[in-house]
């Protein structure tokens, strides 16, 4: 069982509803999937305080570095600054990223991109093999 960072935003109802889906297909391949949103800090750590922001930040660095992938979702050139940094990170150290573009018709940042493993959209992760992880470039519109 591959073990798998979801990098996402989930601010709106929207994004919400993408990365349940997205969470919903690797699962369904029987992957171990680490979801930040799944996994807030106790209640005892008050949101927006420095605490918050140190222990949040602190989690997903160590995530990252458990997972042997990171599937990034990509709503094209809107793009949440820490999802970015977190597909930025992974790049860094080596791990495959596997970046799922919402907007199939959407433009895309060149860096997100290209720094992906295999560029794929909510319909084609169904049939991504994550045992092979094939290398897949983008050939949308581009920023």
């Amino acid at each position: 069982m591959k073990r798998v960072y979801l990098a996402s935003p989930f601010f709106n109802e929207k994004e919400i509803a993408c990365l349940e889906q997205v969470e919903k297909i690797l699962m369904e391949k029987d992957l171990e999937v680490f979801s930040p949103m799944r996994h807030p800090l106790p209640e005892s750590v008050s949101v927006g305080s420095r605490q918050w922001s140190i222990e949040t930040f602190m989690d997903d660095v160590k995530h990252i570095k458990w997972a042997e992938i990171v599937v990034g979702i990509y709503h094209g050139s809107y793009s949440d600054s820490g999802t970015a940094w977190e597909l930025g990170y992974a790049y860094a150290t080596d791990k495959p990223v596997i970046l799922v573009h919402i907007e199939e018709d959407g433009v895309s940042n060149l860096m997100v991109h290209e720094g992906a493993h295999a560029n794929v959209t909510l319909t084609t992760l169904k049939d991504y093999d994550f045992a092979t992880l094939p290398s897949s470039f983008y050939q949308g519109k581009m920023t």
